[in-house]
């Protein structure tokens, strides 16, 4: 187990329960801590067998410890156990944690230097909403994802419940794994104040940040404030028995479908293979994909498809999803005891460890189960090393060779970069990263400048026996190697694990795949939105049954089509599992295989939706409701979460309604989900006379989850945002105007914010990384430029890029490798 020296005291209630069960995962002994009659989450909504659905799965893996405050032994033990333990989390002074025990978890760190403490809260524990209240649509409203979501005009939708909760408890694993390996450096433990609200704008489906491969190409400076005017740039059609979608990206795709439709004379240019002519025409190509795929089954279409090379998947149904084929056979979802004598079927986590599941293998403990202590030894905190602490990032001396593409394997290196690791992006002069297409007269796509800054730019021809030989040794002086191939793509390059392993027995290779390495869909073409339809999230992407003040009649009913998800956050779940590898490998001297599937992240993340749809009618369902309401303005909306009773009666009071208050439609849950939409209308009578951010006021004011649609320019300017430095301007010589980046992945005390360098041109620090890093004299550098085994881009001044390029390494070996026809780039397409 990756983790099996860390101990995690958990203190975290609710959302955050999923935090540690990340953490769970990978192996870290993780005692939650509840009170004697056990946490109020294990009585939340939907219910399974009388079971909280979303407690049972967040809690998996860890074991009970009830502890009661009023109680003097139990508030010295607690203070054992912190004392003892590597981290704690809690999730503030709302919920039950460390302030019943009359403490705090910045109070902790203060008296235990070696503890990593974290809060987990909606905003964070200081700033002008720091007593907001956030439920997922809350979040979605404010981080601007919901402006992005629906019609181009009319009532926009909100993305499925649940992945903007499951997105910044990822980033919160992250973030306090980074805190402990730097405690592992240095000694010195930290406090994250975290907040959600700052993860899901910088994670989920950030404004700042790489929008994918299609959208590099059109982004400019300006911040279009209205809503998309292209929900479609995935196009999803009608067939027999469904829907299906396709993702045609590449020049070669795009000649398969053309063959596919009966090689139409009128698109045979050449020019169609690029994105942007094509899309120019797309409508009357749509009227031939339309015809074709009429008469068709889904499963005929994906078959005929896939085999043709087109990208294309099928708009797959959630409840069938974990009990199909694929899930069965690649060991993602199991039929396991949420609690004694509840069996469900459920995904099993998001990793895959040198070929075994890392995942689900206990259920959800009972209150209370395991009185004794921690179960393992946990390593060694060095003395602390002020200069080592003082201006130094984590992740100092991690060299990482960088395979990734795009943006899930882009951002994986991103964040290790941006935390002091040298990246070196090994790219191919045939086919470059997709993210460096933009605009014409642009040397840089802004998705580019903020996905690969901190890298360096290594071109290299991995088809050639030489540029083989030269990536050995590149991986002989490696701590990891990350890739987002299709699996097989390593292996047919001669670079397995296996072989991998052969040259540094200490390496860690990082991967993530569309539909991972096991599996009928393993061998599937794979971007991110044929993901979500295949997994079933687009099903979920939709407009609820009634909403009114959709125009788009005619149209399919999905509109997931302008989101990144889940490209983002599986970049953070590939690094959670790369850093768990890198502290074991530091630990054992043995390096780690480690895979993540796009499709099981998906799925994970929506987990508690996904079994209680599989479980069908005997759940319990969750009877909230989240409602968009119109807002005074021009196309202004704000967002509305009625959770309990409780709110029901704040909100009436708020908007003093007694005629509301009293109305039999609205007075349970239940009434109120089955009158959703007149609910809506009864509250649009107040909420449009108002504007949304008057509303979020309001309400927040009353103790109700309320919030206004935010547009891109409203997140630059938001006063939250500023107060706790979540962005900071980025300036790259190839473009005009400073990006807004992010300055890490939460507030740190002992940790400085993100690196800057710019991301390089292709093949930038080629000489410098021969000369520093390989140790090939300049002859030998500029003849295998010539040979084209190497390329470079000229002598762009390195700065702090090339001063910490490190001494030269011994070559670590040279098996020979065949030649084959895998190359980096399309034929092997890369997951996102």
């Amino acid at each position: 187990m990756l983790l099996e020296s860390v101990r995690v005291l958990d203190l975290a209630g609710g959302d955050a329960d999923a935090v540690t069960r990340l953490l769970a995962d990978l192996g870290a002994d993780v005692l939650k801590v509840e009170p004697p009659g056990g946490s109020p989450a294990r009585t939340a909504p939907p219910l399974l067998g009388g079971v909280s659905i979303a407690f049972a799965l967040h809690n998996a893996n860890k074991r009970s410890l009830t502890l009661d405050p009023a109680d003097e032994a139990d508030r010295r033990r607690f203070d054992e156990l912190a004392a003892a333990a590597d981290i704690v989390v809690d999730s503030g002074p709302a919920d039950f944690g460390t302030s019943h025990f009359g403490t705090s978890c910045a109070e902790l760190a203060d008296r235990f230097g070696h503890l990593v403490t974290m809060s987990v809260t909606d905003f964070g524990m200081s700033g002008p909403r720091s007593h907001w209240r956030a439920t997922d649509a809350v979040l979605y409203g404010l981080s601007g994802a919901l402006s992005r979501s629906g019609p181009t005009s009319g009532t926009p939708v909100l993305p499925p419940d649940g992945i903007a909760s499951a997105t910044a408890a990822v980033q919160a694993a992250w973030a306090v794994l980074v805190a402990y390996y730097n405690r592992m450096r240095c000694g010195t433990g930290d406090y994250i104040d975290f907040a959600r609200f700052d993860a899901v704008v910088t994670v989920l489906d950030p404004i700042f940040g790489a929008q994918g491969q299609v959208a590099a190409a059109r982004r400019g400076p300006s911040r279009w404030r209205g809503r998309p005017r292209n929900q479609d740039a995935y196009p999803i059609y009608p067939c027999r028995d469904g829907y299906v979608r396709l993702c045609v990206m590449s020049p070669r795709q795009w000649r398969a479908l053309w063959a596919w439709l009966g090689e139409p004379a009128e698109y045979a240019d050449p020019r169609f293979g690029v994105i942007g002519e094509r899309f120019a025409v797309w409508p009357q190509i749509s009227v031939l994909v339309r015809e074709l795929f009429a008469d068709q089954d889904m499963a005929e279409l994906v078959a005929a498809g896939q085999a043709r090379g087109v990208p294309i998947a099928a708009v797959g149904e959630p409840a069938q999803v974990l009990a199909g084929e694929h899930f069965a056979a690649a060991g993602a979802a199991v039929t396991a005891e949420l609690a004694p004598g509840v069996p469900a079927l459920i995904p099993t986590g998001y990793y895959v460890v040198d070929d075994h599941r890392a995942g689900f293998r206990t259920p959800a403990p009972v209150i209370g189960a395991n009185d004794t202590g921690w179960l393992t030894e946990s390593a060694p905190v060095p003395v602390p090393d002020a200069a080592a602490a003082i201006g130094s990032r984590p992740f100092d001396g991690i060299r990482i060779v960088d395979l990734g593409v795009i943006v899930a394997g882009g951002e994986t290196s991103r964040l290790f970069g941006d935390l002091g690791a040298e990246v070196i992006k090994v790219e191919s002069a045939a086919y470059p990263d997709g993210l460096r297409q933009t605009r014409a007269g642009s040397a840089m796509s802004e998705s580019f400048a903020w996905t690969h800054r901190n890298n360096l730019g290594f071109g290299l021809d991995l088809r050639s026996p030489a540029g083989k030989e030269i990536f050995g040794r590149l991986v002989g002086g490696a701590d990891a190697v990350f890739a987002n191939f299709k699996p097989g793509t390593l292996a047919a390059l001669g670079f397995s694990y296996d072989a991998l392993r052969g040259i540094n027995s200490r390496v860690v290779l990082a991967e993530s795949s569309a539909f991972g390495e096991t599996g009928p869909w393993s061998d599937r073409m794979g971007y991110g939105p044929l993901v979500r339809a295949t997994t079933g999230v687009t099903a979920l992407w939709k407009a609820p049954a009634g909403t009114a003040g959709t125009p788009d009649t005619g149209r399919h009913p999905f509109y997931d089509a302008t989101t990144v998800f889940p490209d983002h956050v599986v970049a953070r779940v590939t690094a959670i599992g790369a850093l768990a590898a890198l502290i074991s490998a530091r630990r054992t001297g043995a390096g780690v295989h480690v895979h993540v599937s796009q499709a099981e992240a998906a799925v994970n993340q929506l987990d508690t939706c996904y079994v209680a749809r599989a479980a069908g009618a005997s759940v319990a369902p969750d009877t909230a409701v989240d409602l968009v309401c119109p807002c005074a303005g021009d196309d202004e909306w704000c967002v509305v979460s009625i959770r309990t009773d409780d709110d029901w009666h704040r909100l009436t009071a708020a908007f003093d309604d007694e005629g509301l208050a009293a109305d039999p439609r609205f007075g349970t849950g239940a009434a109120r989900t089955a009158h959703r939409t007149q609910l809506v209308e009864q509250l649009s009578r107040h909420t449009g006379r108002r504007t949304p951010a008057d509303v979020g006021q309001l309400l927040q004011a009353a103790g109700v989850a309320a919030a206004p649609m935010n547009r891109p320019p409203d997140i630059a300017e938001d006063a939250q945002l500023a107060h706790r430095t979540v962005f900071a301007d980025m300036t790259h010589p190839l473009i005009e105007h400073p990006l807004p980046a992010e300055t890490g992945p939460a507030p740190f005390r002992n940790i400085p914010a993100a690196r800057q360098r710019p991301a390089p041109l292709p093949g930038q620090d080629t000489r410098a990384i021969c000369r520093r890093v390989l140790g090939l004299d300049d002859d030998q550098t500029e003849r295998l430029i010539a040979e084209g085994v190497l390329f470079a881009g000229g002598s762009a001044r390195l700065d702090e890029g090339e001063a910490k390029l490190g001494p030269p390494q011994e070559p670590g070996g040279s098996a020979r490798l065949d030649e084959g026809e895998a190359k980096l780039g399309p034929p092997q397409e890369p997951a996102g």
